[in-house]
């Protein structure tokens, strides 16, 4: 839903400690780190890699590569598989079950397939043009105005996709379903990416490696999405209750909703 405001080229590092695991005393500290907290030290290598990847930046570094290798595919992947996840996140921490129950509904494949098919690729190709528009430029005024096209120009069309998308999961069928969808989020959306995008890109440069920037941006866009959906699941609830049950107090179905609330496509607002 942000803009992910990321570097297509990512420098290719596997930084390691003077010496490496060969000049390590068998009982001394695993390469990159002091030895003063050996267990919570072993505890992080073991999962950012293990001994092996010892002294480099184990899993981080592993996905940098991908990016640098494959870009579009890891991007393509790794927006799929945020997309979903959040979509379940969402329903889980707002207590939204479909009419069986469950909180992996419909919509968490869509979302998926979403993020993997249209999302990923439309960043993907919307951030190369911005960048090849602006390549060799660093003066302070290239930045600004760099800063300024992607709130103004891309963001907007990432957000127009992303609201379409999410009527037609949602299960919009029409033309002017669709349209009154977009012309009631968009502004609330832009709003949110206005208020991100710069903040996220100021500290990012200020703080992280360039390196670091894909993963951060994707970290960030994932918990403000899941954020939004699950007060937008919560609203949506305490409507129905309302609808069915006035204070809403009153006992119903899987999740809270009454059955008959269910709309063809999964616990998705009804059109």
């Amino acid at each position: 839903m942000s803009l992910k405001f990321e570097k297509e080229t990512i420098r290719h590092a596997t930084e390691t400690v003077p010496g490496g695991l060969a000049n390590i005393p068998r009982d001394g500290p695993l390469p990159g780190t002091s030895g003063k907290h050996p267990i919570a030290e072993k505890i992080g290598t073991a999962i950012t890699g293990g001994k092996k990847n010892a002294g480099t930046r184990g899993y981080l570094m592993a996905y940098i590569n991908a990016l640098e290798k494959n870009p579009l595919r890891t991007k393509m992947l790794t927006a799929g598989t945020l997309a979903g996840l959040q979509e379940l996140l969402a329903s889980w921490l707002a207590k939204d079950r479909n009419k069986h129950g469950n909180y992996f509904t419909a919509r968490v494949p869509k979302m998926a397939a979403y993020g993997a098919l249209i999302s990923a690729p439309l960043g993907h190709f919307l951030i190369w043009c911005l960048q090849k528009t602006f390549k060799g430029r660093t003066s302070l005024r290239a930045k600004i105005l760099q800063i300024l096209v992607s709130n103004l120009i891309v963001a907007p069309i990432q957000n127009v996709v992303y609201l379409v998308a999410m009527a037609l999961i949602a299960g919009a069928r029409t033309f002017h379903q669709v349209r009154a969808t977009v012309r009631v989020s968009f502004m609330k959306v832009m709003k949110v990416s206005w208020i991100t995008s710069p903040l996220c890109l100021a500290f990012a440069q200020q703080f992280l490696p360039e390196a670091a920037w894909v993963p951060f941006f994707n970290v960030v866009a994932f918990i403000i999405g899941t954020y939004i959906n699950t007060m937008t699941k919560k609203k949506r609830l305490a409507a129905l209750r309302k609808k069915h049950f006035g204070d809403g107090r009153s006992g119903s179905v899987a999740g809270g909703r009454p059955e008959s609330d269910y709309p063809p496509v999964g616990p998705n607002p009804p059109y």
